[in-house]
């Protein structure tokens, strides 16, 4: 019994009950030995009994062998001990059975029970016989001293095997618990780590999102702009040349401009690369677990750090006059006192003015929109409005669109904690409105 459990069950090699074969092996030297022991004594007791020979070492061998079966049945093994003890045999089955009844996953008071029959059983006996050997004049010693001998004696027999079998066996729960903590442990680190790589996916897939929506409104935008201007330039090229060259400039500013925000996001991208290297050797799981855990932090910090470098608020007013030099009237108005707000409320609050008025350079060309701006105590507000397009509109301006400036504007506002409301209007035009907590930052 030295495992116990799935895991004892799964370790198991030996043949029948036995564990292991040297266990096996073991287990029926000690059977022959004590067979042997048993059936040697058996002629003495046959003699003193007045039975023949061989039924006395039948018996003995019968009964020694018996301690074969002591991992199985370690009960029966002791109580045979026991039991043959009155005919002065098994010494060595007593010292072996009780060695594997008090190391086993017995209750206590079933190992103190028969402990304590086979210390009385060897007590009784070794008076007895100290007796007749007195009686017999075999023995010469004191009658007072025969207490002393067998109690010695049975306590010689039980003690030692009964002590060193409770060590045992509490060592080896000891040890199958360490085991189990162990195994605990290290479920748990895999787990963690799991989680950790799981985190970790979680956070650069956020960072792809974040980047596609930035690339978005900044290719939309732009493009927008400079699609618009070059259509204008196609109608006046020949008519105004002065206006003509006016457009051609503005379009020039925009895609330079388009130029260099891409550029930042490319060497943002690119700055968090690393040079490849070698395949790293086995590491234990907790060093993978914190290893994970600590990739997806530092990719959380790196994406709040780059969303500080986008654009803030005060660039509303370049945005919209932009808009305006694109042929577009567009009417802002400002409620409130303005004042700073975190990194990632003012980028978002700028992105959705942004992609409001590029879907009305696509969806509504020649339109008046309505930008407005309020600054509560609490949030902040903004509405972006525009009224049907004219019938007039030329179709070359209108531009296509890929269904994903809705659905970024609204990821943009709900990371933030805030609402985000976007519909037709009653009079046929189309209005974008979101509110963002004023001290709201990025998750």
């Amino acid at each position: 019994m030295t495992t116990t459990g799935d895991s004892g069950a799964a370790a198991r090699t030996g043949p029948w009950w036995w564990e292991r074969r040297r266990s096996a092996v073991l287990d029926v030297g000690l059977g022959v030995v004590s067979a042997a022991e048993c059936g040697a004594e058996g002629v003495e007791f046959a003699r003193d009994a007045g039975l023949p020979l061989a039924v006395g070492v039948v018996f003995g061998v019968l009964a020694g062998a018996t301690l074969v079966l002591r991992r199985r049945w370690p009960i029966a093994v002791v109580l045979i001990a026991v039991a043959i003890t009155p005919a002065q045999m098994g010494v060595l089955m007593t010292i072996v059975g009780l060695y594997t009844l008090a190391a086993s996953e017995l209750p206590r008071r079933i190992i103190g029970a028969l402990a304590g029959m086979s210390l009385v059983g060897t007590l009784i006996v070794t008076m007895v016989r100290a007796n007749q050997d007195i009686a017999s004049g075999d023995l010469r010693i004191g009658e007072g001293v025969i207490p002393f001998i067998a109690i010695s004696t049975s306590l010689g027999v039980t003690a030692p095997p009964l002590l060193l079998g409770l060590y045992v066996g509490a060592r080896r729960r000891l040890m199958e618990s360490l085991r189990e903590r162990a195994d605990s442990l290290e479920r748990e680190l895999q787990l963690l780590a799991e989680r950790a790589e799981e985190r970790a996916e979680w956070a650069r897939n956020e960072e792809r999102t974040r980047i596609a929506r930035d690339m978005h409104d900044v290719v939309a935008h732009r493009v927008s702009l400079m699609v618009v201007h070059a259509a204008a330039l196609q109608a006046v090229a020949r008519k105004d040349p002065e206006k003509a060259v006016k457009n051609a400039a503005l379009v020039g500013d925009m895609g330079r401009q388009a130029l260099t925000e891409l550029r930042e996001m490319l060497g943002v991208l690119r700055a968090g690369e690393a040079p490849p290297k070698p395949a790293p050797a086995p590491v234990p799981l907790a060093a993978v677990a914190a290893a994970a855990a600590q990739a997806a932090s530092r990719a959380g910090g790196e994406e709040a750090a780059e969303a500080v470098e986008g654009p803030c608020l005060a660039e509303l007013d370049e945005l919209v006059d932009q808009s305006r030099a694109a042929g577009m009237v567009v009417d802002m108005s400002v409620e409130g006192e303005s004042r700073s707000y975190a990194a990632d409320v003012e980028e978002t609050a700028y992105r959705v003015v942004q992609e409001a008025l590029t879907n009305v350079f696509k969806h509504a060309a020649g339109a008046k929109a309505y930008v407005r701006l309020a600054h509560r105590s609490a949030e902040i507000a903004m509405q972006v409005e525009n009224g049907p397009p004219p019938e007039t509109a030329p179709a070359d301006a209108r531009l296509p669109s890929g269904g994903n400036g809705l659905v970024g504007m609204k990821e943009r506002v709900t990371a933030l904690g805030g609402v985000f409301v976007s519909g037709p209007t009653d009079a046929g035009g189309f209005r974008v409105s979101a509110v963002l907590p004023a001290g709201a930052a990025g998750a």
